[in-house]
């Protein structure tokens, strides 16, 4: 039972043996365990610090780069509607030269058709009035009193005569 009653000079020497032990450290390492402690605690709030600025930062950049996205598609779809627009205007272009063209020939087509029946008729009017003289000429050669072989002899003429 001796260890649960201590006996006094023990603890004398137990009381002076601790408060040396707090002097000396209160002179000599207090100093240097609070000016620790205190960067120790300086360094923690300027890590807080700067990771409470690096989170906004990176909520800005965030917000930076959906204000760039938002622009970027506006943008790209502002280009993909010209382009649909000019290659409209650019079909509906073709598409009327085309029709212009087509109406173009379709005209020169009649022109030229129109042409080639006025010279047709016309050649076929010089034809008729050539074979009308080779007959006219044959008729008056060949004199013939009455009218009975006058108009055999025009018929015969006639039958006789190429028509081309």
């Amino acid at each position: 039972m001796e260890l649960l009653n201590p006996s006094p000079g023990l603890l004398f020497w137990q009381l002076v043996v601790f408060g040396s032990l707090v002097f000396l450290l209160w002179k000599f390492a207090w100093k240097g365990i609070i000016a620790g402690l205190k960067e120790r605690e300086g360094d923690i709030e300027s890590a807080l610090r700067m990771a409470e600025e690096t989170r906004a930062e990176m909520a800005k950049l965030k917000s930076d780069n959906e204000t760039l996205v938002a622009e970027a598609r506006k943008e790209r779809d502002s280009i993909i509607k010209e382009a649909k627009e000019a290659s409209e205007r650019m079909i509906s272009e073709a598409k009327s030269q085309a029709v212009t063209a087509s109406n173009k020939v379709m005209e020169d087509a009649r022109e030229a058709l129109a042409q080639e029946r006025v010279a047709m008729i016309s050649q076929v009017k010089k034809e008729v009035a050539t074979l009308s003289i080779e007959i006219a000429e044959k008729v008056m050669r060949k004199e013939l009193s009455d009218k009975k072989s006058q108009q055999t002899f025009v018929s015969e003429l006639i039958s006789d005569a190429k028509l081309n």
